[in-house]
């Protein structure tokens, strides 16, 4: 993982109508690595800008105040990576039972290298 690490938090207070999540921040030049979620998640961007590319390397560019849908299982797996100069900050739900994985580290699709990262900042 290059720049600093993804870290996942509990959200802070919510309003009611808001489902449980969690809160992932991206710090700038950090990158989740290869990835895929267990459950849908549905995200909102709430600071920064989230570049996702996607197993088929199409690229996917969320600017705050977006949403976006991971679907889950092994056959959508992605990374994100923050490109910009500040945090990217995720509101992301459905939240998961404490000690849960978030998220499930997987090898590079076909025809993507592991240096994917290092690859969209260069």
């Amino acid at each position: 993982m290059r720049g600093q690490q993804t870290t996942v938090r509990p959200a802070r207070p919510r309003p009611a109508f808001a489902p449980a999540g969690r809160e992932i921040v991206i710090a700038p030049g950090g990158c989740t690595g290869w990835h895929y979620h267990r459950v849908r998640l549905d995200a909102v961007v709430l600071a920064g800008t989230l570049t996702r590319v996607l197993y088929d390397r199409t690229i996917e560019v969320h600017r705050a105040g977006t949403t976006f849908v991971e679907p889950a299982g092994i056959g959508h797996v992605h990374l994100g990576h923050n490109l910009g100069t500040d945090p990217v900050v995720l509101y992301v739900t459905p939240a998961l039972p404490e000690g849960t994985p978030f998220s499930i580290p997987t090898p590079p699709p076909s025809g993507a290298t592991p240096a994917v990262c290092q690859e969209h900042t260069a």
